[in-house]
């Protein structure tokens, strides 16, 4: 399975993205103003949706496409354009 390949980056994403929920939560305790808030959520859902693109995108792949798959191919390409329209959404 890819998330297995991918474990040690993945998890390093997931404790970024824990810090950046940690700084939110202090934001809101210290009673931080409400731009810095925004500011620091924005960051977290950047990073957040960052790493749901990257497992969607192999998802695809690996398992949509198969590892086997020429990217030249008719699924091979269809699959890039759902890629590209993932990671455009996730922005």
């Amino acid at each position: 399975m890819h998330t297995v390949r991918e474990k040690k980056k993945l998890v390093s994403r997931v404790r970024r993205i824990k810090g950046q929920l940690e700084a939110v939560e202090r934001a809101l305790l210290e009673e931080k103003g409400c731009f810095d808030t925004l500011t620091t959520l924005a960051a977290a859902r950047g990073a957040l949706n960052g790493l749901v693109a990257e497992i969607m995108e192999d998802h695809i792949r690996e398992h949509v496409l198969g590892p086997d798959a020429r990217a030249s191919s008719k699924q091979g390409r269809a699959a890039e354009e759902l890629i590209e329209v993932v990671r455009a959404y996730m922005k």
